[in-house]
């Protein structure tokens, strides 16, 4: 069989739980992809600079990173309430989007959008795993799918409704920067088409893109939906008792026997493990006292790892079109504009892809293949510097090298840690940060040193990410020695 049947077991228990988690999840992808391709018409509406409206993309990274700071701290009834509340903020600030008329209310709205984009990328990361524990490499992978399904949704909403001739203000080099700034951030080639229609129009034309934010807010309202049925089946509303019984109880009269014999033993583990909290919750554990150093190097090398990689998929997104269009290459607008898209593509396949691999093979031996891969691939791109051709291969095999490396590195950290650790807090912040910061700092490089620094600066963290994955590896082993002389004192004691 192509899946195990333990696994598809699992699976068809928890499938309500698994499906709503995977749906806010595409929430989340939809609401972070709708920026780059309304640009244009979004400044028009507030009526705002270039230099304004970066700031609305700088607000929602920015509460992004907050809300998967503190997003483990939320349990069960309140992460589930958690993710409906932040299901229906998306939802409700699609519909207000259009009503901002100036940048200031565009970026709270879309700070607080970031706030709970963020808690529902560490809730849901948390929940899964909690869920299927040693078994959640393959549903994280499908987890992270409906990121890339979503953001690959969301233009395709928006295009439709976008503007020809924007404001028709835009002149001089006003226009070459957001021609630039648009294509960069849209990852659609169709906005080369609209940006060449506005520097030849010289007339204003109504912007209907709000039609575009109230479709995606319609779309997305059935995840809130979805999230509130849930917590109705599973009895945590408490003016709407359900008559079914809830998944944890079947499971619970199921495993009465067992649990009798090991209870104490289990409730013990589980009062000492203190459960996923936020980052600072963990940070104050009284259990942390007395831990090796090893179980601290493993979150710290495990988040620098994902800060590295995440920071090179935010810089490429960010910056192969600025690459692409300079000398050497010098690639026309409209073609160098299909490599977002491509990078975009190749991530949402590559964490398809992943799925059953994930399923055959072990997360460190994919995580040891795709961080490789990326190196070579990078390395690649270096050599072959002026061939556009490979440029388009070697985005495509970036995009799908990196795709994986999130949920393989959360699936295979939390497994040394048995579940027990704050790994998914340290390891979603950590991704956050370095997507935020990596792309301030290849821009600021490129624009002092020149487009080739880009794939330059790709090459070296690509390289640091490894070492330090290198470093994760020893000190894993280290703490698996650590547990196993553990494991043999207790036994000696207790035999004596």
């Amino acid at each position: 069989m192509f899946m195990d049947e333990r696994i598809v077991t699992l699976f068809k228990r928890n499938a309500h739980h698994t499906l709503t988690y995977w749906s806010v999840f595409f929430s989340f992808g939809l609401c972070i992809a709708f920026l780059g391709p309304t640009i244009l018409d979004l400044q028009c509406q507030t009526n705002s600079t270039l230099s304004q409206i970066t700031w609305v993309f700088f607000a929602q990274q920015f509460c992004l990173l907050i809300g998967s700071s503190v997003g483990g701290v939320f349990k069960l009834f309140s992460a589930l309430a958690a993710l409906f509340v932040s299901a229906l903020v998306i939802s409700v600030i699609f519909a207000i989007i259009p009503l901002c008329n100036n940048v200031l209310l565009l970026a709270i709205a879309m700070a607080v959008s970031g706030l709970a984009m963020g808690v529902i990328d560490t809730i849901a990361n948390i929940q899964l795993v909690t869920i299927y524990q040693k078994d959640s490499a393959v549903f994280l992978q499908a987890l992270h799918f409906f990121i890339g399904f979503g953001a690959l949704v969301s233009p395709l909403i928006a295009d439709p409704f976008l503007s020809e001739t924007g404001c028709g203000n835009h002149t001089g080099n006003g226009t070459e920067m957001m021609h630039h700034f648009r294509n960069m951030l849209r990852n659609s080639p169709i906005a080369e088409h609209n940006i060449t229609h506005s520097e030849g129009g010289g007339g204003e034309e109504e912007s209907i893109v709000h039609y575009a934010f109230w479709i995606m807010a319609l779309i997305n309202l059935p995840v809130p939906i979805a999230v509130l049925f849930l917590m109705y089946r599973e009895q945590l509303i408490p003016c709407c008792p359900s008559g079914t019984p809830r998944l944890l109880d079947k499971d619970e009269l199921a495993m009465e026997n067992q649990q009798g014999a090991d209870g104490p033993d289990v409730e013990q583990k589980e009062h000492e493990a203190g459960g996923h909290g936020d980052i600072f919750s963990c940070c104050q554990n009284d259990n942390l006292r007395g831990l090796p150093v090893s179980f601290f190097m493993i979150h710290i090398l495990g988040g620098m790892v994902l800060f590295m990689t995440d920071g090179i998929v935010g810089a490429y997104a960010g910056f192969v079109y600025t690459y692409a269009v300079t000398p050497p290459m010098s690639l026309p607008h409209k073609t160098a504009g299909y490599l977002a898209s491509i990078f975009w593509a190749a991530i949402t396949a590559g964490r398809l892809v992943s799925i059953p691999l994930s399923y055959r093979f072990q997360p460190v031996r994919l995580l040891m293949f795709n961080l490789a891969g990326a190196i070579v691939t990078v390395l690649m791109l270096l050599i072959f510097y002026t061939s556009s051709i490979f440029l388009y291969v070697g985005t495509c095999l970036c995009g799908l090298f990196l795709s994986s490396i999130f949920p393989c590195m959360l699936a295979y950290t939390e497994d040394i840690l048995d579940y027990q650790g704050c790994a998914t807090s340290v390891l979603v912040t950590s991704a956050g940060m370095g997507e935020m910061v990596m792309q301030v700092l290849v821009g600021s490089i490129i624009q002092t040193e020149g487009s080739y620094s880009f794939l330059l600066c790709g090459m070296i963290i690509a390289c640091i990410g490894f070492i330090l994955f290198i470093g994760l590896l020893l000190f894993h082993r280290m703490h698996r020695n650590y547990l196993t002389g553990t494991v043999s004192t207790s036994t000696f004691k207790h035999c004596c």
